[in-house]
C-alpha cells in the first residue's frame, strides 16, 4: 500500500513542478497532450475554404440547408484554426526568447541542490 506524501514533500513537489513549467513549457505541453499542432491549423483553414464552397453551392442551388451547413463548416474551421494558432504563436515566441547562450544552472535548481545538501548533511 503506497504511503501518502507529507506536507513538506507535497510542497517540494509543487515547487519542482512550478520550476519545471517555467523552465521548459514545451515539455509540460508534451506530457499534458495540449501541444498546439500545425496540422490542426491547416485543417481549420481547409475547413473554412470547404465551408465557403459549400455555402456558395447552397446559394447557387437555392437550397438553404446546404448554405447553413457550409456556414457551420466554416465556423468550425475558424474556431479550430484560431484556437490552435494562438498556441503555435506562443511556441514561436518562447523559442525566440530561448535563443542565445545558456547561462548554466538556473536559480531554482541551485535552491534544490542546497536543500538536498542540507538534507544529506542532517542540518
Amino acid at each position: 500500500m503506497p504511503m501518502p506524501l507529507s506536507e513538506h514533500e507535497k510542497r517540494l513537489l509543487a515547487e519542482m513542478e512550478e520550476a519545471l513549467a517555467a523552465d521548459d513549457p514545451r515539455l509540460i505541453s508534451t506530457f499534458s497532450g495540449k501541444s498546439p499542432s500545425r496540422s490542426r491549423v491547416v485543417i481549420g483553414f481547409g475547413l473554412i475554404l470547404i465551408g465557403i464552397f459549400i455555402l456558395f453551392g447552397g446559394l447557387i442551388s437555392q437550397v438553404p440547408l446546404v448554405g447553413v451547413a457550409g456556414f457551420i463548416a466554416s465556423l468550425v474551421g475558424a474556431v479550430l484554426a484560431i484556437s490552435n494558432l494562438g498556441g503555435l504563436m506562443n511556441g514561436v515566441i518562447s523559442k525566440a526568447q530561448n535563443i542565445g547562450p545558456k547561462k548554466g544552472p538556473g536559480k531554482w535548481s541551485q535552491g534544490f541542490e542546497q536543500r538536498w545538501d542540507r538534507r544529506n548533511l542532517g542540518e
